[in-house]
């Protein structure tokens, strides 16, 4: 991946904890392509979000890290990035990293309350030329030297492959990251002791993992919902240890067409954290986003084109079934293992200021708009 530096103009303290003083000072953009791919959804004019942080709406966000004049606290897809660039031998080191029993990471009981702020946000629609509008709603953004055009070609094409209800194992749910957590509850502020990890399956992705299950199981659709922890002790080597995974289910499991790898993001500052919802019937949901690899050569993943026609169909079912709830597709050079079926992709659930409760009902949405999406595959047969 690319790195360039980022530049802005200084900001007092209390312009990152109280966004009512936004206007207090005028800042600079500019892209940092190697943060979160969240933070990286932005239109390619600058933000106004200074003028008018009350309603401004998200369509000309250039980068959320720079509106809250802060350090990004992740670097979680710059870990794949060091996975890629190692030899064969350093990857089998790091692959190998991880303790047999490394203990619990547990989720805390009690937590503080401190001089910090959880911001509610929801992204809404885009613009600028990078964004496609699909046809049956929602969009994807183009992070590639494919054009557009292309990519809405291909958008109205199914994917190659048909999930059969015949109760052998089509769909392998997983997670490269399976420690990412969340906000227990809606509140104000965060703890800034917790990073966000846990082994606890409870109070991590794996309860998206179970949600997204229960619908497709509900549907008749056979799934394998495998837990196993990739990142912890050890972070780095994660999608080393997650590829070995996925090729022992799937040759273990040679029906299985879909592969889905469930994360959450990580938006915000050492002091404010973004928390991105949509309100469906009622009830908030965690929005989402689908990240859909493309091969600059260098990658090793020939039918990556086929992974984003799946990708355009679950993006424009979400879409159509729950306006707002589907963030832009990342269409970019990314690889994260993409490369082991035609119908894998990786699905971003909220981010660490989401809540467990949002993020719980946001599985129950995507796995209701999964089963919509392959139901259309078998008519089309």
């Amino acid at each position: 991946m690319r790195k360039r530096k980022k530049k802005y103009g200084k900001t007092k303290k209390a312009a990152i904890l109280l966004v009512g003083v936004f206007a207090a000072g005028t800042i600079t953009y500019k892209a940092f392509p190697e943060i979160t791919p969240s933070a990286i959804f932005f239109a390619e004019k600058k933000i106004d979000f200074t003028s008018d942080p009350e309603y401004y709406t998200g369509e000309d966000d250039y980068d959320y890290f720079e509106i809250f004049g802060g350090e990004r606290i992740t670097q979680k897809y710059e870990s794949e990035e060091d996975d890629e660039n190692a030899n064969d031998n350093d990857k089998d080191e790091v692959a190998a990293a991880v303790s047999a029993d490394p203990g619990p990471k547990p989720y805390p009981e009690n937590w503080k309350e401190g001089d910090t702020t959880v911001y509610p946000y929801t992204f809404e629609r885009y613009s600028g030329n990078k964004f496609i509008a699909l046809e049956g709603g929602g969009q994807v953004m183009n992070e590639t030297s494919i054009s557009n055009a292309e990519l809405i070609e291909e958008s109205g094409k199914l994917p190659e492959f048909e999930v059969e209800l015949d109760g052998t194992p089509q769909v392998l749910i997983m997670h490269t990251h399976t420690t990412e957590s969340f906000e227990p509850y809606e509140r104000s502020s965060f703890d800034t002791s917790f990073n966000y990890r846990t082994t606890d399956p409870e109070k991590n992705v794996v309860l998206i993992g179970d949600e997204i299950t229960r619908q497709l199981e509900d549907a008749g659709i056979g799934v394998i919902h495998d837990t196993t922890i990739h990142d912890y002790p050890s972070y780095n080597g994660s999608y080393e240890r997650s590829a070995t995974t996925i090729k022992n289910i799937l040759k273990e499991n040679p029906t299985i067409k879909v592969v889905l790898d469930i994360h959450r993001d990580a938006i915000g500052t050492s002091e404010s954290i973004m928390q991105p919802t949509v309100t469906i019937d009622g009830k908030k949901a965690a929005q989402v986003m689908i990240i859909s690899g493309c091969d600059d050569g260098t990658l090793n993943m020939p039918d990556y084109m086929k992974n984003f026609r799946f990708a355009a169909l679950l993006q424009q079912q979400m879409s159509s079934d729950y306006p707002g709830f589907a963030r832009p597709v990342l269409f970019d050079y990314r690889k994260y293992n993409q490369d082991l079926t035609t119908g894998s992709l990786l699905i971003e659930v909220g981010s660490h200021g989401n809540t467990l409760e949002q993020v719980e009902y946001s599985g129950k949405l995507i796995g209701k708009s999964l089963v919509k999406s392959f139901k259309k595959l078998a008519e089309d047969d």
